[in-house]
């Protein structure tokens, strides 16, 4: 099999994976929506929640796999399997060492931390008390999924995707159970939320284990801090983390200027940031973890040129399958976050406040998910340095536009800021990475990125016109809407896959190739 059928196929099992987590996200954040709405309750909730889980990228999932799949394959193809085990033992005690003492601080200073990321509010007394004990339940959290990532990437370094693509539900699956058995049971309902964060967090690291001893590693920590493999990687993660986590903490800066905005403002940019989740986490996130030990091999051989190919298919496949996403999610933005939450506490006024920030996020997806794989192709190379640089870049630019947008704009405006500043994080990483390879066939990918890009307009004004209306003001009448809304969405997936026929597209070709080959052998 081609490496591009492996990357197509590993893609493949951790979307499926990915998609079944995000519907039990979906499903967590109904739940959520109908208990606590768009209230200062649920902003106290998300603020503190916003705390771990941008650690979580800055220590845990985006650092930990960029910087440890490369450094693990190389282990193992030059020292064998068995010091890479002892490289997953040592990074093991790491993690419980270093984490475990940042969790504690983080307990401890809570209050200082809650100040510093939603000052708005220190003039709420009770609102503040509440952040504070929320995040204090939570940040066990990051010491669990750090431990979930380090797996995950061991996992992903042996080829193996579908279990630790299909962890992250175990956290849904935990807050569900907490809220519906605990929340009415307690003086103060919200903190059974942060109960279940933190138990999902260890569920979903234990949830990998099987797979993991069965993978030939040992949980049993190695505390050999000295070892070189461990060095090679404490060096890559720290830009590594700065240059993943560049999404995160522009949410985060969000966040804290949200704080200044009317009640609800920041309950809206979760929602419709957790929406655009769905396609990024689906099929950016999937891509970037595919296509990363498949990049890390051809570095570490020295073969550029299957390297800047697989970069070029990656990429133009992922754009293929997230920019009608993204129309999708801009045309019907209303209906879909009616149907998904505006019940309970969350009305419409609440549903209108989340679509039009949904509409300014949605903006850029292409650029979020191009990042995954450009960065990729760098951490690849083990060049950590170049993403920090343009993170640099792309921070100022989020803060400077938040500034002058929120004004206007109130909460929309962060969100626009934030979809400006993921498109200039993809275009300079895409400039550096040409100068540093020298081509990546962008022509290529324009021409690709164009035809995408039309076809995505049709559909996405075609579904526009169907699902216009009053209706979709609403409440209630779920099954009638979600039957109307499903009907349209197909109908515009056919659409857009005719337009794509119509046009040549080369992704078009080469998905329905890959079907042609799986009847046949049928």
């Amino acid at each position: 099999m081609d490496e591009k059928r492996n990357i197509t196929k590993a893609a493949g099992l951790m979307s499926v994976a990915t998609f079944i987590s995000r519907v039990l996200g979906y499903v967590k954040d109904m739940i959520l929506a109908i208990y606590f709405g768009a209230t200062g309750l649920s902003d106290a909730f998300f603020v503190a929640f916003r705390i771990p889980n941008l650690l979580r990228e800055l220590f845990a999932e985006g650092s930990m796999s960029s910087a440890f799949i490369p450094v693990l394959t190389e282990y193992k193809t030059k020292h064998g399997a068995e010091e890479a085990k002892r490289l997953v033992r040592a990074a093991l005690a790491f993690i419980l060492t270093f984490v475990g003492v940042i969790c504690l601080l983080g307990i401890i200073f809570a209050p200082a931390i809650v100040a510093a990321v939603a000052p708005g509010f220190l003039k709420l007394p009770e609102k503040f008390s509440l952040t504070v004990l929320l995040t204090r339940v939570m940040f066990p959290f990051l010491l669990f999924i750090s431990l979930a990532a380090l797996v995950m990437g061991a996992l992903n370094s042996r080829r193996v995707f579908f279990i630790p693509a299909l962890a992250p539900a175990m956290l849904n699956v935990s807050i569900i159970v907490t809220v519906l058995s605990l929340a009415s049971r307690m003086e103060q309902p919200i903190v059974a939320v942060a109960i279940g964060v933190a138990l999902g967090g260890f569920v979903q690291f234990a949830f990998q284990i099987p797979s993991f001893l069965k993978s030939g590693y040992s949980i049993k920590p190695e505390y050999d801090l000295r070892h070189p493999g461990l060095k090679k990687m404490s060096v890559l993660v720290f830009p590594a983390t700065m240059g993943m986590a560049v999404a995160q903490i522009n949410i985060f800066i969000s966040t804290i200027l949200a704080s200044y905005l009317a009640a609800g403002s920041i309950t809206y940019l979760y929602y419709s940031m957790r929406l655009i989740q769905f396609p990024i986490g689906i099929f950016g996130v999937a891509m970037g973890m595919a296509v990363l030990p498949a990049l890390s091999e051809h570095a570490l051989k020295g073969d550029f040129d299957k390297l800047r190919d697989d970069f070029s298919f990656a990429l133009r496949l992922l754009f293929f399958i997230t920019i009608p996403a993204m129309a999708g999610l801009i045309a019907l933005r209303e209906p879909i976050v009616n149907i998904l939450f505006q019940r309970g506490e969350f009305d419409y006024t609440a549903t209108a406040g989340t679509a039009d920030a949904l509409l300014f996020y949605s903006l850029g997806i292409w650029a979020i998910v191009g990042v995954r794989i450009v960065t990729a192709s760098f951490y690849s190379m083990q060049d950590t340095k170049t993403p920090i640089k343009i993170l640099v870049v792309t921070v100022m630019t989020n803060i400077i536009l938040s500034l002058l947008l929120m004004g206007p704009l109130k909460h929309s405006g962060l969100a626009l800021a934030n979809a400006l500043a993921s498109t200039v994080n993809f275009i300079l990483l895409f400039y550096f990475l040409r100068r540093k390879l020298e081509r990546l066939g962008a022509r290529r990918i324009i021409k690709s990125f164009l035809k995408i890009a039309l076809a995505s307009a049709a559909m996405g004004i075609t579904g526009r016109l169907l699902l216009h209306g009053d209706l979709w003001k609403e409440s209630g009448r779920s099954m009638e809407k979600a039957g109307y809304l499903s009907g349209v969405i197909m109908l515009c997936a056919a659409l857009y896959f005719f337009v794509s026929y119509l046009l040549k597209s080369e992704e078009m070709e080469y998905i329905a190739g890959l079907a042609r080959k799986k009847i046949q052998k049928r």
